[in-house]
């Protein structure tokens, strides 16, 4: 009888332990940091991926056209080299 007595109420503490406990995040600044730095990199990717995209549309246009082919390459190489420096600002925060 006093087994059962002291089984019954060890596993109403166990129960009581395992209801009332919540999941937590550990969340230190460090890990904040790191998903900042991942968004960072994530939209300077989409920078980059949109100016390679604008840098290939001018050079067709310019190559409809009747401008050299040296002219189309320096007109997408400026639109590619600004996408670049564009994603370096975002990943510093300038």
């Amino acid at each position: 009888m006093e087994r059962s007595i002291s089984l019954r109420v060890a596993l109403a503490t166990v129960l009581v332990a395992l209801l009332s406990a919540t999941p937590a995040l550990s969340q230190t600044q460090g890990m904040g940091r790191r998903q900042d730095r991942r968004g960072d990199r994530h939209d300077a990717r989409g920078t980059r991926q949109d100016g390679r995209q604008e840098g290939r549309a001018a050079k067709w246009e310019c190559k409809a056209g009747d401008e050299s082919r040296a002219e189309c390459r320096q007109e997408k190489r400026g639109i590619k080299q600004g996408a670049r420096q564009d994603a370096r600002d975002i990943k510093t925060h300038d």
